[in-house]
Formats: C-alpha cells, sequence, structure tokens
C-alpha cells in the first residue's frame, strides 16, 4: 500500500488502474479495505484511488483538526500529488460528509459524484426526533471528551462488531474484512482519531450552514444510493438531499444495509459504471 506525504499528513492509499482519476472515501468503523470488491472492475475504467482517511487504517492520526474542510482538503492534496485536477468521487458513509465538503470547497474539481447511505449533516442534525436518536445514538456517544476511547478500549471487537451486525443485511459481503478493521482501530491512536471525526460536527454544522445560508448548492448532478434498510432509509433520501444539491437523484438499493459496497457490490458497480463513465 504507497503512502504520500501532504500538507499534514502522511496518507496510504491503494491505486488500481489507469484513466480518469476516480477517488474512493470510506467511513467508520472501516477502511480504504471496503471497497475491495468493486476496485478490480472499476480499475478497467478508472484510476481508482482508495486513501485511508486521515486518522483511519495505515495513515496518519494528528491530535488536532477533523473537520471534514481539513479532510476534504487532504484529499485535493492527494489529487494533485498524483497529478490530476479533476477527480470522480464516491463517498461512504464520513467519507461522503468529506466528499460533500470538498464539493462546497473546492468548485470545479469533482466531474461526478457518487454519495453512498447518508443524508446531508445539516439535515441529519437538525431533523431531530425520536427516530434520529434512535439511527444516530452513536453520533453524539462519538462525540463526548475522552469517554467512548475508555469505554469502547476494553472491547474494541465488540463495540464494532454491534455495528457489522446491526448495520448489515448480508453480513458475508464484509466477514472477510472485519478483523481488519478490528486490527486498523486497535492500533495506537486509532479510537481517538476516528472518535475525532465525530467530534469536529459543531464546526461542520457551522460551515454547512455558512453554504446553506448563503444560498449555496451543488452545481452538479449528485446520485444518491442508500441501503433499502440503510441508516436514512425511513426518511425521504432525495428530498433530504435537494435543498443542498437540487439536482440529486438515485435510489435505494434491495436486499442491502448501510455498507452498500460489500453488501451489494455488483449493484453498487452498476449503478457507479452508469454514473461516472459519461
Amino acid at each position: 500500500m504507497p503512502s504520500i506525504d501532504l500538507s499534514e499528513v502522511t496518507m496510504h492509499y491503494e491505486r488500481a488502474g489507469s484513466g480518469p482519476l476516480l477517488v474512493l472515501l470510506h467511513g467508520w468503523p472501516e477502511t480504504s479495505a471496503c471497497w475491495r470488491h468493486v476496485t478490480p472492475a472499476l480499475s478497467a475504467h478508472f484510476e481508482v484511488v482508495a486513501p485511508d482517511l486521515r486518522g483511519y487504517g495505515r495513515s496518519d492520526k494528528p491530535v488536532g483538526d477533523y473537520t471534514k474542510r481539513r479532510m476534504a482538503q487532504d484529499i485535493v492534496e492527494l489529487a494533485d500529488a498524483l497529478g490530476h485536477s479533476q477527480f470522480g468521487l464516491v463517498g461512504h458513509d464520513r467519507g461522503a460528509r468529506v466528499a460533500h465538503r470538498l464539493l462546497f470547497d473546492h468548485p470545479g474539481r469533482v466531474t461526478h459524484v457518487t454519495m453512498l447511505d447518508i443524508a446531508p449533516t445539516l439535515h441529519t442534525m437538525s431533523a431531530g426526533g425520536s427516530r434520529a436518536a434512535v439511527g444516530y445514538w452513536h453520533w453524539l456517544f462519538h462525540e463526548q471528551p475522552d469517554l467512548p476511547e475508555r469505554l469502547v478500549s476494553p472491547d474494541i471487537a465488540g463495540y464494532l462488531g454491534h455495528f457489522f451486525d446491526a448495520w448489515t443485511v448480508n453480513h458475508a459481503g464484509l466477514a472477510d474484512a472485519i478483523p481488519e478493521y478490528i486490527e486498523a482501530f486497535s492500533r495506537t491512536g486509532a479510537l481517538r482519531a476516528g472518535f475525532d471525526d465525530y467530534r469536529a460536527t459543531p464546526t461542520d454544522l457551522l460551515h454547512d450552514r455558512e453554504d446553506h445560508d448563503a444560498g449555496h448548492v451543488i452545481d452538479i448532478p449528485v446520485q444518491v444510493l442508500w441501503g433499502e434498510k440503510g441508516l436514512p432509509s425511513r426518511g425521504d433520501v432525495i428530498g433530504a438531499w435537494m435543498p443542498y444539491a437540487p439536482r440529486a437523484f438515485g435510489e435505494a438499493i434491495p436486499d442491502c444495509g448501510h455498507f452498500i459496497a460489500e453488501e451489494r457490490p455488483d449493484e453498487l458497480l452498476r449503478h457507479l459504471l452508469s454514473h461516472h463513465r459519461h
């Protein structure tokens, strides 16, 4: 797995294929390994780069800035270092939130984008209600200072295993990588860094609110895909995106939970190739 020194972190990434650059951004609690089922087919059409986001996997885990603005800047620096002024972007979970911020902060850099199993952060945190509390309890827990590290560190496998079970319909698609994910979050600083990603939420919301209040929107088509039984599946997912991305389109992936790239890789490939090759 190659690595590259960016302005603030050393970032590790997987790279395969040639052609237009397509960057794949993973979520929590995973690493770039989550794309293993789709990278071979995508690399026949693209130069596919799947980094470990700052704080995750084999990338550096600095103490400090985990705002989506900073994490998006990392990805732009990575693309620059690889010689690409424009690129396609696919983001899942936290990686999709990085992608969302990148589209606002670096207009013109992204040619095609896909968001997997999220609604916009501002919508998610302002919609509220008991359903949101049940679905996103972990978000507020992860934001607490020091406490999640203290409670989770004695049983990292048990804690992550809860999400791999609760958020999944087709568990077999994840099974081979779960030991790798547990090992990744057992490294020094990894739990803290992953929770710092969530602790950046108040600042992320401030940035999102500034754009929203200024009337800024994403002006390219945004492909939105979600698991039929994924995290945002009970709401109007496309309707949630429209105030932020008026050209949003997409659909639910049937018989699928949160981890689309591992649970339904063939379905995801079909949608990605249809959108990103045009």
